[in-house]
């Protein structure tokens, strides 16, 4: 039916193809999306990213492959694949991918 999630809960899944890579843009895919927090899975092309915002609740960002520069506050982090961090709520944050870079974002809503 159109508009409906597939339920991956009870499957093994492969980080890396949770989200595919597209030409010039990023993609996102929510994996988990309850009241408590939501998990997405995001693959962004070489040069791609997401503009300085804000949320209100701490995020994780676990690299997944490839590499990016992930601003908090103004200051700028690399991280790469195996890497994590964690992006404090209400501080502005941007994303820019410094090659092809998959990542999985997780929020945990208080």
């Amino acid at each position: 039916m159109a508009g409906e999630r597939e339920d991956l809960r009870g499957k093994v899944l492969e980080l890396k193809g949770l989200a595919a890579f597209q030409e010039g843009a990023v993609a996102s895919r929510t994996v988990v999306l309850k009241k408590a927090g939501t998990i997405t899975a995001f693959a962004f092309d070489a040069g791609e990213g997401l503009p300085e915002h804000t949320a209100p609740f701490d995020a994780i960002v676990q690299g997944l492959e490839g590499e990016a520069e992930i601003t908090i506050g103004g200051k700028p982090l690399h991280l790469t694949e195996g890497q994590m961090v964690i992006m404090p709520a209400r501080v502005p944050h941007a994303v820019k991918a410094l090659s092809r870079f998959r990542m999985l974002l997780t929020m945990i809503h208080e």
